[in-house]
């Protein structure tokens, strides 16, 4: 385990992304579809697919990156 961490020559890099589309209804048919069996797992009864897509953005083919922030001490 890592005891202590010294604050020189560390480097942080943060990566923002948010989902292809702005809701689940402007996916087509095809993305809308593939959308439900990608998520169908981690969904299971709880949500719907469209109520899960806010989560889009963790899957790199449902999502985009808008932001990268670098940062060295």
């Amino acid at each position: 385990m890592i005891e202590k961490i010294r604050l020189d020559n560390i480097l942080f890099l943060d990566i923002e992304t948010v989902p292809l589309e702005e809701n689940f209804n402007s996916l087509d048919d095809e993305m809308k579809h593939l959308w439900e069996l990608k998520t169908q797992y981690q969904r299971k009864d709880d949500y719907t697919a469209e109520e899960f897509y806010d989560r889009a953005g963790i899957w790199a083919e449902f999502g985009k990156i808008i932001c990268i922030s670098v940062g060295y001490f």
